[in-house]
């Protein structure tokens, strides 16, 4: 019972495939994040080399996963409680994104510690749109729009207090593989939002967002529901995204289009010694 490391993500999908898979949902981040490093190979994140381990129970199946791509802090799956101990002990660890009990178990051990954010995923249960709709149409980005959207992303990373380094690469993708929605009112691009690729049968929409002067009108709702539809209609079982707790506004939005509460995840980093 104990866990075992890698750089290899093909070795990691090998062992924890299976798992990863049938809990999709609770392991979107993990599942994310190992695909793109399949795609797009180990510096895919950043210079340092990735860290992926998995941990097995008595039974020898997998009951826990991590995923670490520096600069960015480990992120953990679906964790066994009894596996956290030996996690700890087998790696040290100053920062984790992990499922709000994982990380408080976790944070405890550490002499001080702080939650830098609070986030909720939550998933699409009976989509409503907007009634009334507000004024305008959704249209799939386009090569065109290449400038305004990186703009976009670049502020959205911002808003959310993510590093921007991945937007262009992010629009490029999305953009080529009509992952990307732009809604338009009299002709003008007021509001976008993307989805993650299908993987397990469920996308994650990101990278939502409406530029300040434009906010207020319910474009946000209306672009997130016409491509958490199209999401469906292209055959995915669950669709999913994450808000930020300290935004009651967004929250609020998607619940009120059909998104239900799954679980909540922390990001919580050691005091600085």
């Amino acid at each position: 019972m104990n866990w075992t490391f890698t750089d290899d993500v093909d070795a990691f999908l090998d062992a924890a495939g299976p798992s990863l898979a049938a809990r999709p949902a609770e392991n979107t981040l993990i599942l994310t994040v190992t695909e793109t490093l399949r795609r797009r190979g180990p510096h895919a994140y950043g210079d340092g080399a990735p860290l992926l381990g998995w941990w097995r129970g008595a039974d020898g199946e997998v009951a826990g996963t991590l995923v670490r791509t520096p600069p960015f802090p480990p992120v953990l799956g679906s964790v066994a409680p009894e596996a956290i101990g030996p996690l700890a002990a087998a790696l040290p660890l100053t920062r984790i994104n992990a499922d709000r009990a994982t990380a408080e178990v976790l944070a405890a051990t550490w002499p001080g510690h702080r939650v830098d954010q609070e986030q909720r995923l939550y998933r699409l249960a009976t989509l409503t749109p907007p009634s009334p709709a507000p004024a305008g149409r959704p249209r799939a980005a386009v090569a065109a729009d290449r400038e305004l959207l990186v703009r976009w992303h670049l502020a959205f990373a911002d808003q959310v207090g993510q590093s921007g380094s991945q937007a262009e690469r992010q629009v490029d993708e999305r953009t080529a593989s009509g992952r990307l929605t732009l809604w338009e009112d009299g002709g003008v691009p007021v509001s976008m939002a993307g989805v993650s690729p299908q993987i397990a049968g469920t996308v994650r929409v990101a990278a939502v967002y409406t530029p300040p002067e434009h906010r207020g009108r319910g474009y946000a709702a209306a672009v997130t529901a016409e491509i958490s539809r199209a999401a469906r209609e292209a055959g995915a079982q669950e669709v999913l995204l994450f808000t930020d707790l300290a935004n009651p506004t967004s929250n609020g939005v998607y619940q009120r289009i059909g998104y239900r509460p799954v679980a909540d995840r922390l990001l919580i980093s050691a005091a600085e010694q």
